[in-house]
């Protein structure tokens, strides 16, 4: 190995037949000030006055993770660097964020530089986990839907202004298979989550407001106590001891008065704003909506009217997806979306199936073509969302076109 001196050091010139960059004929020593990488200071060398091939030195990489990409460093790029690194600029890469929410703490993973740590999901927790990543480039957080658990540490990272995506957890978990991960851990499926929104980029969606959440909040807790007033009412319809009876008619009549101010607050909720009461007026137009299906689309599936057709199809899980291999044709089938909103649309669909002119006839064209009649109801909700969805968009009302002679 040849080596000069330069100032108060001595660099190599060559090792075993490669040399350094040169500059006119001469070393330049900028890209050691910079304490580069061995990986980038190799990948700019030159061997036997021809440039190595590139791509020999490429780093290891986890398994389903974007790759780790080096550009050529060159005298006049280490220039530039030195030159803005002397200004206090730094370029920072894109940082993306995952969490695993429990019920009493968040585990966070970052990628692709793998820092990790926790704190509690509580208030004090997510304030220190909104200063940790302002000082980072955060291009996403990616969080699990939990059953609740995440609201709150969504809606704390949405108002300190970082882009958040909540995703179902099918997702990462089907994910995970794909890359061999059968171990299952807080921490492990942070990183999980990480790797998936950076390999993945969802799109970050705005939030539900305060009293959107509030109002499908409502709808859900109504949902609920219907279920339970219905099981109270079979209970009490099989008999039984007179005692048995008495408890079954005090928690019936309970569960009325509580579904009585369930209801209230809704209404209240819905008529006192104006844009609701524009939305419930233009949706219950339509024949076969009723107030509880306008409110449960206001509620669970806000994004009503901006999409289209088949962006809202598919976020509800009404858009049937084809099976096929080779010669193989398998049925049709829909899966997925929100179930909740699914179920509001099937019911209506019973109904306007008999009484909307435009889809009741849609509906006997299914059943002369030999149709099951679960497969043309289905389609009917189908077409049914299409329709509320373009009302919504266009601002117009239901409106039957008579058909001339």
């Amino acid at each position: 190995m040849m080596r000069k001196m330069y100032g108060n050091y001595f660099a190599p010139t060559s090792v075993k037949g490669f040399r350094f960059p040169v500059f006119k004929g001469r070393f330049c020593p900028r890209l050691l000030s910079l304490r580069l990488p061995v990986s980038d200071i190799m990948a700019g060398m030159v061997a036997g006055g021809s440039p190595s091939s590139p791509g020999v030195f490429e780093p290891v990489r986890e398994l389903g993770c974007p790759p780790v990409r080096h550009r050529t460093r060159t005298v006049a790029w280490a220039a530039a660097q030195q030159a803005r690194l002397r200004k206090g600029e730094t370029t920072m890469a894109a940082i993306y964020v995952g969490i695993d929410v429990s019920k009493d703490r968040l585990d966070i993973h970052l990628r692709p530089g793998g820092e990790t740590l926790s704190v509690n999901r509580s208030a004090s927790g997510i304030i220190e986990l909104t200063d940790t990543l302002a000082t980072h480039s955060v291009a996403l957080v990616i969080l699990e839907a939990t059953g609740g658990y995440e609201t709150a540490v969504a809606n704390g990272l949405a108002a300190a202004g970082l882009p958040v995506a909540v995703i179902n957890p099918a997702q990462i978990r089907h994910y995970a298979r794909a890359l061999g991960r059968h171990a299952k851990t807080d921490r492990l499926d942070a990183e999980v989550i990480a790797c998936f929104g950076e390999a993945t980029k969802p799109p970050a969606r705005p939030l539900a407001d305060e009293a959107t959440q509030l109002l499908a909040e409502l709808i859900a807790r109504r949902r609920q106590v219907l279920a339970m007033l219905v099981a109270e009412r079979q209970r009490l319809s099989r008999g039984g001891t007179p005692r048995v009876v008495q408890s079954l008619k005090r928690v019936v009549r309970a569960l009325e008065k509580e579904l009585a101010d369930i209801e209230g607050e809704i209404d209240l909720a819905v008529r006192g704003s104006p844009g609701w009461a524009a939305a419930e007026d233009l949706l219950v137009s339509v024949p076969g909506v009723g107030p509880d299906t306008a409110r449960t689309l206001l509620a669970e599936l806000p994004e009503l009217g901006p999409l289209d057709r088949r962006q809202i199809a598919a976020l509800v899980g009404l858009a049937p997806f084809v099976r096929q291999s080779g010669q193989w044709r398998g049925k049709s089938m829909i899966a997925g979306g929100r179930a909740s909103v699914r179920t509001a649309l099937f019911i209506a669909a019973q109904v306007a199936k008999r009484f909307n002119p435009v889809l009741a006839s849609f509906y006997a064209r299914l059943i002369a073509a030999g149709k099951p009649k679960m497969v043309a109801t289905i389609a009917v909700a189908h077409k049914l969302l299409i329709m509320l969805n373009a009302i919504l968009r266009e601002r117009k009302p239901w409106i039957v076109v008579p058909v001339s002679a």
